[in-house]
């Protein structure tokens, strides 16, 4: 059985950080309704690539294509198109929220209330109803209003401060980092929730911002900063606080090496040949190899592009120094690792065939595992079906609807 076998999730979220956490609960069992509006989540439109029933990439969206944005986080779902703007769309995912454990929802502060599926709304129906509303900003503050975006939030947060080079122009992390931590966060809150429901038999409203969560994944930086008032440098590649720790080119590539103590330092140094290095006492702890940072790093950087990077990578292996090679994501999905910890995986998808998708990192619990039981859905592909098991509505009842331009079919 599935971790979370049972439970029901009605998703109004689109985009990224409201889908990611959709579908780790999905992934863990969980039936999660996806409610889009008849033109569908943004996101089946972000490309290219859009990649077609013969496996070729395309620059526009075919009427069978799908985007790989969308294929990213909207596995093992059930999409319902439905229009909330029209009162019988609304009263529909009323309806379906009665029958809920969780809600998740990713819209404008007050923007459900307009259609009676806000909180206060749907938790007087439903008591038991665990409600998440992830915005940019809050549902309080100065800044609750505003949309959020990802790449916005990582400039008020302050990481694009410190990542890029020294001398280089502020910097963003190109995958989504404060959406996608922001939809695990989403699914840790959802979960605590479920267990504390458990004693009191009742659901609450989860406020969570990318703002907060942007803020507080600074971590050791944002700490520092709070102990000592000192703003941190951007650094490239090195580490503000451990030294050496960052990317050094070899003679035929980059890698990285992770020194986290003196002595895998002291072990390093031997396996390189050049044991002076440890005996130097500037160099024999790490506060002090963080002083003298440049004239260390500069030292390393001359030694190590003099061999291959799989020469220092064997010697650095075999004498237990944590170092890896700086791979392509080609070459990440080439690794051993990948396959043994199943990280790529695929799925039977209704248009595009057999499909690889991104492998779940919690498929690793030792009896309840993380699992890919279906593709993303086609836009409404689930309409009918849920309607009629859920509230009872015929084929003719739908039918009707879909005409009447409340619902969309495939």
């Amino acid at each position: 059985m599935s971790a979370l076998a049972g439970l029901r999730v009605l998703d109004l979220s689109r985009v990224l950080a409201g889908p990611y956490c959709t579908q780790i609960l999905a992934d863990l069992g969980a039936v999660v309704w996806k409610i889009e509006p008849p033109w569908g989540d943004e996101t089946r439109s972000w490309g290219p690539p859009f990649i077609e029933p013969d496996g070729c990439a395309a620059w526009k969206p075919g009427p069978k294509g799908e985007s790989a944005y969308y294929l990213s986080v909207n596995r093992n779902k059930k999409s319902l198109a439905i229009n909330l703007k029209d009162p019988r769309g609304a009263e529909l995912v009323r309806r379906l929220a009665e029958r809920a454990d969780v809600l998740v929802e990713n819209y404008k502060v007050g923007d459900l209330a307009r259609y009676g599926l806000d909180y206060a709304t749907l938790a007087a129906l439903n008591p038991r109803l665990i409600y998440l509303s992830v915005t940019g900003y809050g549902q309080t503050g100065p800044r609750r209003g505003e949309p959020g975006y990802d790449v916005a939030v990582q400039g008020l947060i302050g990481i694009m401060s410190v990542t890029g080079e020294p001398e280089g122009p502020p910097m963003r992390v190109p995958v989504a980092w404060i959406d996608l931590m922001t939809g695990m966060n989403g699914a840790i809150a959802v979960l605590a929730a479920l267990l504390e429901r458990q004693t009191s038999g009742l659901g609450q409203h989860i406020d969570l911002a990318l703002f907060d969560v942007g803020l507080a994944a600074m971590a050791n930086l944002a700490q520092s900063y709070l102990l000592t008032g000192e703003l941190p440098a951007r650094l490239g590649n090195d580490h503000p606080q451990i030294v050496p720790y960052g990317a050094f080119e070899a003679a035929d590539g980059w890698f990285m090496l992770t020194i986290g103590n003196d002595e895998q330092y002291r072990r390093f140094c031997g396996a390189i040949g050049h044991l002076e290095l440890w005996e130097d006492p500037r160099f024999q702890s790490n506060p002090s190899r963080v002083e003298h940072r440049t004239e260390l790093v500069g030292r390393l950087a001359e030694i190590l592009r003099t061999r291959p990077r799989n020469h220092w990578l064997s010697l650095l292996r075999e004498a237990g120094v944590p170092a890896t090679p700086v791979n392509t994501l080609a070459e990440a999905f080439a690794e051993p690792q990948t396959q043994a910890r199943r990280m790529r995986e695929e799925a039977q998808h209704p248009t595009l065939g057999r499909i690889p998708l991104l492998g779940s990192p919690l498929g690793h619990l030792s009896r309840t595992p993380a699992a890919i039981r279906q593709a993303p859905p086609l836009l409404g592909a689930d309409t009918l079906e849920v309607l009629h098991d859920e509230l009872g509505l015929s084929e003719p009842e739908v039918l009707e609807l879909a005409q009447a331009g409340v619902l969309k079919l495939p």
